[in-house]
């Protein structure tokens, strides 16, 4: 162990600053204050903000309440029958009663039709919609909102779960804020314990979706509603057209609502239970479909947020360009910098790596903190304290190789429109459309 701690210690005695500012310059003037002095900021405002106005948010609690609006829960899915009773039984625990629920199934070919009739017939589905041939999940999602009653939609994923009061929680803001265009609820990994996998996706949850969006959400830059759990007014849906079809349908259904000057919120107090991949090889696969929509929607589809006509917003453009940035950007100039170091110099890689990792080290604790001070149920966060030693890996290398591969197929090749997880013939439409 000493030997270890010495050659660790020899290896950085051979970086001077010029060497770690030539190599590393992004560490300290982008990663570091954007992770750790930004988010930080950002946190302590959003807290005691919300220490301040906790009469504001009760106001809009009351608010709500007192109108009592129907509230569409829509549930679009393919071979989701499995799952229908830990939805339902999500539901019925509601702190908000006024729901009607909606379940579209996309030409399953499982046994989701006949369970979700017979929750139809006792009225725990509202209203349950066979497609027979598959469209994808946009077009059960537009199906399923030409028959909702509500003023608000919430879009579920059937293979979620809901804490008591989520619906309650996500419908708050629009009464709290003016021009509220959509809603995120905040999603915390169901099945953290199953694989390595999953609990270092909880992880990732705990930073990207809680810390992230609370952050992204105050500078007014927050850019997607995850398909897992968001709310929408259905005059907004309906204004905008629905959800246009073929992959990334999320992320496009955000963008759509910022371009028509409508606010997006993140709220961190509506908590929804989500599954996620339990092997490398279904995260990766998942991961490949969910990068390839920055190219496709913020390259392609929506170049028109990048040109100063008219219609040109600050907010839409900045919150595109962090984006870009930050993933495409930043990811080709780790490919560059890697590419270099092995043609200049492979050994370096045995100095710089230990170096790179210690620093991101840091940071990982520095984010797990902050998740920490911020959630509920700290002793299940805690519990996860061990396994961060593995996040700069996981992060630094594992996403940023998937990111980087679905970046260059998507430019290269138009892969989102291939993908099995959307039917070909929507996706054929929909590269019509995009283009």
């Amino acid at each position: 162990m000493a030997n270890f701690w010495e050659t660790y210690f020899y290896m950085w005695h051979r970086l001077d600053w010029g060497t770690v500012m030539r190599w590393g310059w992004y560490i300290f003037l982008l990663d570091i204050p954007r992770f750790f002095i930004v988010e930080g900021v950002a946190l302590f405002y959003s807290r005691t903000k919300r220490n301040r106005t906790k009469g504001a948010w009760e106001s809009a609690r009351q608010a709500l309440l007192q109108e009592n609006p129907l509230v569409t829960v829509l549930v679009p899915g393919h071979n989701e029958g499995k799952h229908l009773y830990k939805l339902i039984q999500s539901m019925k625990k509601q702190t908000y009663k006024n729901i009607e629920l909606i379940v579209v199934d996309d030409g399953s070919t499982d046994n989701t039709a006949i369970i979700a009739r017979s929750f139809e017939r006792t009225g725990d589905i509202t209203r349950f919609i066979s497609a027979e041939e598959r469209g994808g999940k946009a077009s059960a999602a537009n199906l399923g909102l030409r028959y909702s009653k509500g003023k608000y939609i919430v879009h579920l994923d059937a293979d979620s779960s809901l804490e008591a009061d989520a619906v309650e929680k996500i419908l708050i803001p629009f009464y709290r804020y003016k021009n509220v265009g959509a809603v995120g609820g905040n999603l915390v990994v169901r099945n953290q314990e199953q694989s390595l996998t999953t609990t270092m996706q909880y992880l990732e949850y705990l930073q990207s979706i809680n810390v992230a969006r609370i952050v992204l959400s105050q500078l007014r830059i927050y850019k997607i509603i995850s398909g897992a759990f968001g709310a929408f007014p259905k005059h907004v849906l309906d204004r905008v057209g629905g959800w246009d079809i073929g992959p990334g349908l999320d992320g496009d259904i955000t963008v759509k609502i910022r371009k028509i000057d409508y606010r997006i919120v993140f709220e961190e107090e509506a908590v929804c239970k989500t599954h996620v991949p339990a092997t490398w090889k279904a995260l990766t696969k998942q991961r490949l479909r969910w990068s390839r929509s920055l190219i496709r929607f913020r390259i392609r589809k929506h170049r028109d947020i990048w040109m100063p006509d008219k219609n040109f917003r600050f907010s839409n453009f900045f919150a595109f360009f962090e984006n870009i940035f930050f993933g495409l950007v930043l990811d080709a100039l780790w490919v560059f910098y890697m590419i270099k170091i092995l043609v200049v110099d492979p050994n370096f890689l045995l100095v710089w790596f230990p170096f790179k990792y210690s620093i991101y080290l840091i940071l990982a604790f520095g984010q797990f903190f902050y998740s920490l001070a911020i959630s509920k149920n700290r002793y299940q966060v805690w519990s996860k304290i061990m396994y961060v030693p593995l996040y700069p890996i996981y992060m630094g290398y594992y996403m940023r190789i998937v990111r980087t591969i679905a970046y260059i197929d998507e430019l290269l090749f138009f892969d989102s429109y291939k993908d099995s997880w959307n039917p070909q013939k929507t996706s054929a439409k929909a590269r019509e459309h995009d283009m």
